[in-house]
């Protein structure tokens, strides 16, 4: 009996040793799997994204993070490729420059393409860019018509400058007053001041100050102006990169991760989403 138990104990031990050396090399054996993919990536070729701070497209976070619905559409599209995406913050003025001189092999940051079709290699239309208008929630504005005869503020040599003072045809009413200013603070300024009766611009500008206003300000549902936005590559390169890009691009449409994307940072996406391309 005492010969038995001693067999069985060995028994028990080697099973307890077996199975202590199988979980050894499964864990040996993943590590070297997330190893190798690592390496893998970096492996990919690199290409570099000139973007500039437009939340909620393209921006840093605390951490230095890039995030936002172009970074992840960027990452996502670009995997597919197989390519590896780096991002650079650049001085969106001298985007042309950066773009020319191969600093950046693409812009992808809310970019209309519209007007500028035959400047860039374009990839897309994947977004559209609605210009929307705000008034303060208890404004009588209901509608585009209404704001016949009354002040707006509007950020110089934007869209919704030229949509109002009618250098971009529109069906838009006759402004009383339409107010040019330098940065987004000072048409929001105007308004919280009631200087003006209205504000326009881009709708994820404005959204942010609708969201942080709480139920100080109001969007009205028409918008007066769609703009189609791509991805930038220099004129005469980048041929197959961007063709191929925009079928990647489509084929995340269909697949819902656009919409889920754009959802995630609060937009509209039954509102910016291309028509045509349905979810599988």
């Amino acid at each position: 009996m005492r010969k038995n138990r001693k067999n069985n104990s060995r028994t028990w031990g080697n099973r307890i040793c077996i199975a202590a050396f199988l979980l050894t090399c499964s864990l040996m054996l993943g590590g070297c799997g997330v190893k190798k993919e690592k390496e893998a990536d970096s492996e990919l070729p690199k290409i570099v994204i000139g973007m500039d701070y437009f939340e909620p497209y393209s921006y840093q976070a605390s951490d230095g993070e890039y995030k936002g619905i172009d970074v992840e559409l960027a990452k996502e599209a670009f995997r597919r490729l197989g390519y590896r995406p780096k991002f650079e913050n650049i001085v969106w003025e001298d985007k042309d420059e950066l773009l020319a001189d191969g600093t950046v092999d693409c812009l992808w940051s809310s970019y209309s393409m519209n007007g500028r079709e035959d400047k860039y290699q374009w990839a897309g239309p994947y977004l559209y860019s609605r210009q929307m208008v705000v008034v303060k929630n208890e404004s009588e504005i209901q509608t585009l018509s209404d704001l016949k005869g009354k002040r707006i503020a509007v950020q110089a040599t934007t869209k919704a400058e030229d949509l109002f003072l009618h250098n971009i045809k529109s069906d838009l009413p006759q402004m009383q007053q339409v107010n040019c200013f330098s940065t987004t603070n000072e048409i929001y300024a105007a308004l919280r001041k009631s200087y003006v009766d209205a504000i326009a611009g881009h709708e994820a500008m404005l959204g942010s100050l609708v969201k942080e206003g709480k139920d100080a300000y109001r969007m009205l549902d028409e918008s007066i102006y769609k703009s189609e936005l791509g991805v930038a590559f220099k004129k005469g390169t980048h041929e197959e990169v961007a063709a191929d890009l925009t079928e990647t691009l489509k084929k995340l449409q269909r697949e819902g991760i656009t919409e889920k994307i754009v959802t995630k940072y609060g937009l509209d996406a039954d509102e910016i989403l291309p028509e045509g391309e349905q979810n599988e």
